[in-house]
C-alpha cells in the first residue's frame, strides 16, 4: 500500500513511518515543521517528505492516510481527505492493528521519562538476546533508528497519554493493550486537551483496565497520583519501586554516587546487581528501576539488566553533549515541563559541582505556551547559576514574573542572537550550557557552537 502520513516529523509519527516502511509499504509524508533529528532519520530511510499540508500531497490518492494528532479541521489536506472520501486512520490505531497484534507489548507511560525509559527497556531486552521491536518517541543513541519491527515476540512502545487524532480523543496508550506496563509518574500536563489532573487520571485508569491479570504493572511507591488511579480498580499484580529502602517496595536502589551515576539494585533486601553508567539525576535511577522490573517480567535477570544498563548510551536530546568548545560544554535537552527542568538541572548540578551551569529555556510546548506551568518555572530552574528564558513571538503570556521570582541570575531574551552573544561573551572554560526545548529552537544549538568556535 501507499501510505501518506500527515504530521510525519512528530516523534511518534516519524517512528511509525519507519515501521510502515519495514512492513513493505510505500511511505510518504507531510509536515509543517521539518527539522532534525527526525527529518534526517526519515530522509536517510528513503521516505519522501513534503513541506506543509497541501491537498496536492494527496494526489494521486494514497491507499491510506495516517493522521497525526496535531492535525485539525480546516487544514487543506484534511479537508481534501474528508471531501474526497479517502480512507484514514490514527497513528496509534494503525500501530495496534498492523504491528502489535500477537505481540507481548511492554508499554511505558508517565508524564516524564517515557522516551528514555522505553529506550532503556528496548536496550536491555536487545542485550539479553530477545530481539525486541520498539517504537520510541525520540532518536536513541544505542540503535540506528527510533523504531523497528524486531524478530521476537516482544515489543516496547512509548505509551503517550496525548490524544490519538482529531476524530479520536482517546489517549494513544489505550490502543496498545500492554501486558507489561510501566507507570513512571503522573502530573498535570497537556493543558490544551486536559482540563485538570483528574481528566488525565481517568485516561490512565482506562489504560489500567486493558492490562491483563497475568500481566504486570510497575510504579514508584512515591507516586500518589498513580495510587489514586490504581485505587479506581486494578486487576493486575503491581511491582513498586523506590529510590531508597522502603518496606512497601519490591525493588529499590542503594545510591553509591550523589548524581545517580552509580547505584546498587536491591530486591526484597538482597543485592541483585549494580549499575555504573553515564546517566545522571534521580529521575534516571527511577527510570532504571522501572526498566529492570519490566525486563524481569519477560525473563531477563536483574543482573543481566544491570550489566546492559551500565552500557546504555542514552537518547538524543536528553542531556546530549553536542560539543565542547573552548572548554565550554553545550548540551541539548528535551525538558519542557517544570519537573523535567528541575530533575535535569539537579542531575547536571551534582555532576558539575561548583562549575558554572547555564540554562537556556524555550517555553514551547502547548501547555507552556498557555502559561499553565508559569508559577513553577522560576523554582524549576533554581539550580542553574544563570538562566536565559526565551520569549518568542506569539507566546500568550509575559515571562517577566518568572524573572522577578527567580532566586538566581535570570533574564529574558527575545532573539537567538541575544542568547548567542551573551553566552559567547560571558561563558568561560569549565562552564556547561544546557539548552532546553521540545522543538528545534531555531537551530540555536549549532549556531551557538559555531559562534563559540569563532
Amino acid at each position: 500500500m501507499h501510505l501518506h502520513i500527515l504530521g510525519i516529523c512528530g516523534t511518534f509519527m516519524g517512528s511509525l513511518a519507519l515501521l510502515a516502511r519495514d512492513l513493505g509499504h510505500t511511505v510518504t509524508g507531510s509536515d509543517q515543521n521539518v527539522y532534525p533529528p527526525m527529518s534526517t532519520q526519515l530522509e536517510n530511510a528513503g521516505i519522501t517528505l513534503m513541506q506543509g499540508y497541501d491537498r496536492s500531497h494527496l494526489q494521486p490518492h494514497p491507499d491510506l492516510v495516517i493522521v497525526g494528532n496535531a492535525m485539525k479541521r480546516g487544514i487543506d489536506a484534511i479537508e481534501y481527505m474528508l471531501n474526497a472520501g479517502l480512507p484514514y486512520i490514527s497513528g496509534p490505531q494503525f500501530l495496534a492493528d498492523h504491528v502489535l497484534q500477537g505481540k507481548h507489548v511492554l508499554g511505558v507511560a508517565g508524564t516524564h521519562g517515557k522516551t528514555t525509559t522505553t529506550t532503556m527497556l528496548a536496550w536491555v531486552l536487545d542485550q539479553a538476546g530477545l530481539e525486541p521491536g520498539f517504537l520510541i518517541g525520540g532518536v536513541p543513541l544505542g540503535f540506528s533508528q527510533s523504531a523497528r519491527l524486531g524478530a521476537g515476540k516482544y515489543f516496547c512502545v512509548e505509551a503517550d497519554e496525548y490524544d490519538s487524532a482529531f476524530f479520536d480523543k482517546r489517549s494513544k496508550f489505550v490502543h496498545y493493550h500492554p501486558k507489561t506496563a510501566i507507570l513512571n509518574n503522573l502530573e498535570f500536563d497537556h493543558a490544551d486537551i486536559f482540563d485538570d489532573l483528574a481528566a488525565i487520571q481517568k485516561q490512565f485508569y482506562h489504560l489500567v483496565r486493558t492490562i491483563p491479570s497475568e500481566g504486570r504493572i510497575i510504579a514508584p511507591i512515591t507516586e500518589t497520583n498513580i495510587d489514586e488511579v490504581l485505587e479506581m480498580g486494578c486487576w493486575t499484580p503491581v511491582v513498586r519501586t523506590s529510590l531508597d529502602a522502603n518496606p512497601k517496595s519490591q525493588l529499590y536502589a542503594e545510591q553509591l554516587a550523589a548524581d545517580g551515576s552509580h547505584f546498587k539494585v536491591i530486591q526484597h533486601g538482597v543485592i541483585k546487581g549494580e549499575v555504573k553508567w553515564n546517566m545522571t539525576g534521580q529521575h534516571s535511577v527511577a527510570n532504571a528501576l522501572a526498566t529492570i522490573a519490566a525486563a524481569e517480567h519477560v525473563g531477563v535477570s536483574i543482573e543481566v539488566a544491570c550489566e546492559a544498563l551500565s552500557n546504555f548510551g542514552g537518547v538524543k536530546r536528553r542531556m546530549e553533549l553536542l560539543g565542547t568548545v573552548r572548554g565550554i560544554e553545550v548540551y541539548d535537552d528535551f525538558a519542557h515541563h517544570p519537573t523535567a527542568i528541575d530533575t535535569t538541572l539537579e542531575g547536571a548540578r551534582k555532576r558539575l559541582g561548583e562549575r558554572k551551569l547555564w540554562a537556556i529555556i524555550e517555553p514551547r510546548s502547548n501547555t507552556m505556551r498557555m502559561g499553565s506551568h508559569k508559577d513553577g518555572l522560576a523554582h524549576s530552574a533554581r539550580l542553574a547559576d544563570e538562566v536565559i528564558w526565551y520569549q518568542p513571538e506569539g507566546l500568550d503570556w509575559d515571562l517577566q514574573p518568572v524573572i522577578n521570582a527567580a532566586t538566581n541570575q535570570a533574564q529574558i531574551a527575545r532573539s537567538l542572537d541575544d542568547i548567542i552573544n551573551k553566552i559567547s561573551q560571558e561563558a568561560g572554560e569549565g562552564d556547561a550550557v544546557v539548552i532546553m526545548s521540545n522543538g528545534g529552537f531555531g537551530g540555536l544549538h549549532q549556531k551557538l557552537i559555531t559562534a563559540l568556535k569563532a
